[in-house]
């Protein structure tokens, strides 16, 4: 029986790419203003993401955000002006992070029956993201030694803060190979939110694919009944 639905942050509740995107843009307006002839771009800025990201895909996000903007400044050198556009780019970035349409009217069905958490990697802190009050816990990579997805002191912690079974949580999330197959390793069901349709890229099937949050609370009903048992009922949630 599943107890507790936890999810991943970005590209899974919260639509993130406008904001980044938006960011990027006020960033690469503040610095044509110091440079008129500046030729950055966005897609240079996403580039340094990339390229710093997979060095050390270990690393916390805001580091990776830090060092991947160092290094497009210093190409133009402007590196001295580093800390007032990381700066700059955070608050356009939470300014601008909205959940997705169906995400909060989701959120309220769910805690009619289930324990509602929010694990993620990410800097999408929920007060900050439009999401404040949601959960009944938050865990993020990098605060008190927690370790990043797809470790699994990642989903150990998850396990430990619903305070349930791993197989009574459903992990929810985008990325498949941190969302499916790592919680499922951690003994979890899981559900990938597959808004673009994409084929399954590995060996793990998850137990529920959806293209809208508005499916999950009928896809997890649909769940305990092939499980032959009841969906959770009222006094789950907390």
């Amino acid at each position: 029986m599943i107890k507790a639905v936890v999810f991943d942050a970005d590209e899974t509740l919260l639509d993130l790419r406008p904001a980044i995107d938006f960011a990027l843009e006020q960033v690469l307006g503040s610095l044509r203003q110091l440079a008129p002839d500046l030729v950055a771009t966005r897609e240079q800025m996403r580039d340094d993401w990339s390229a710093v990201f997979a060095e050390d895909p270990e690393a916390p996000v805001p580091h990776i955000r830090r060092e991947s903007m160092r290094r497009t400044l210093a190409r133009f050198g402007m590196e001295q002006h580093l800390d007032h556009h990381y700066d700059l780019f955070f608050h356009f970035r939470y300014q601008q992070t909205r959940p997705f349409p169906d995400t909060l009217a989701t959120l309220a069905r769910l805690r009619e029956s289930y324990l509602v958490g929010y694990a993620t990697n990410g800097n999408s802190t929920a007060d900050r993201c439009g999401l404040g009050g949601e959960f009944a816990f938050e865990l993020y990579a990098h605060q008190g030694g927690l370790p990043k997805k797809p470790a699994p002191e990642f989903f150990a912690a998850v396990a430990a803060a619903a305070d349930v079974k791993p197989g009574e949580i459903a992990y929810v999330g985008d990325n498949y190979h941190h969302d499916v197959q790592a919680p499922a390793a951690a003994g979890m069901r899981t559900v990938w939110v597959n808004r673009a349709g994409h084929d399954l890229p590995g060996p793990v099937v998850p137990d529920l694919v959806i293209e809208r949050l508005a499916q999950l609370p009928d896809g997890l009903r649909r769940l305990a009944t092939w499980d032959g048992v009841p969906p959770a009922s009222d006094g789950a949630g907390r």
